[in-house]
């Protein structure tokens, strides 16, 4: 329904985002290696060895030791650094690259790390959970980036973001309207389709898991639901001050004018 496109949300405690930009350009590479620069049978085998698979976590299936990559519980993180084509990968990078940094400014680099991968672990536990049985390979950032809108919800609900609305209508809005609707999009869609192509039950467990994580790492003073309003650029405030009493009784008094009747 709508894609985020800037934000000017400064940041106050850290200096660069590294962590963001780090975990944007990591997914792009792993995704010119596994995806468009590879061969069909490697992306494959990529995706069965690093993607998260309910099945085989939960013992209901098993891989051919040739397509064991990394451990059945490393594939909780690995399977978020996957994607399955451009507009999957750039999708959930234009949401990370606009709520990480100030995610990031409000809880440092190493916790912002560690919340990232927190909240992928959760959404594809909640994945799991949803399709415990499902033997298809979960890939994609969305559950970890879920985390991160629903800290940037609770941190800056007030900051005025430009989103695309319907894809097409460029809006200044406060954040809490379009990630709200969003937030509640995805319990609804997990009710209504929890077992569709799209895993609403990762974004969901990246959800909850970041509302938590935030309140429990944010820095020391970095309060919720901020009340400072920020404003992009293109949208300005403009405030006329009224003229002082003492002025406006100096003035002569105005003629009675029989214009208009």
């Amino acid at each position: 329904m709508f894609i985020p496109l800037h934000d000017a949300n400064s940041l106050k405690h850290i200096k660069v985002q590294y962590v963001t930009i780090g975990l944007i350009l990591i997914d792009f590479v792993v995704w010119l290696v596994t995806g468009l620069t590879a061969t069909q049978a490697f992306s494959d085998a990529v995706v069965v060895g690093l993607g998260y698979i309910p099945a085989v976590v939960f013992g209901y299936a098993a891989l051919e030791p040739a397509l064991v990559l990394v451990p059945e519980d490393a594939t909780y993180v690995t399977y978020a650094f996957l994607h399955g084509d451009f507009l999957h990968l750039a999708s959930n990078m234009l949401f990370l690259w606009v709520f990480g940094d100030n995610v990031e400014d409000a809880l440092g680099h190493v916790r912002f790390l560690l919340f990232y991968l927190l909240c992928a672990a959760a959404g594809a536990l909640v994945h799991g959970l949803v399709q415990p049985d499902s033997e298809a390979p979960l890939i994609g950032a969305s559950g970890a980036v879920a985390g991160v809108v629903a800290a940037y919800f609770l941190l800056h609900p007030k900051v005025r973001v430009w989103v695309l609305v319907f894809f097409r209508i460029p809006l200044p809005m406060p954040a809490v309207i379009p990630l709200a609707f969003w937030i509640l999009q995805q319990f609804y869609m997990l009710v209504v389709d929890g077992e569709g192509a799209v895993s609403w039950g990762a974004h969901v467990g990246g959800i909850v898991a970041g509302a938590i994580l935030v309140v429990l790492l944010r820095r020391r003073g970095v309060p919720l639901f901020d009340r400072t309003i920020v404003t992009p650029k293109a949208v300005r405030h403009i405030e006329v001050a009224p003229a002082p009493v003492e002025a406006a009784a100096a003035r002569p008094p105005v003629p009675p004018t029989h214009w208009g009747r």
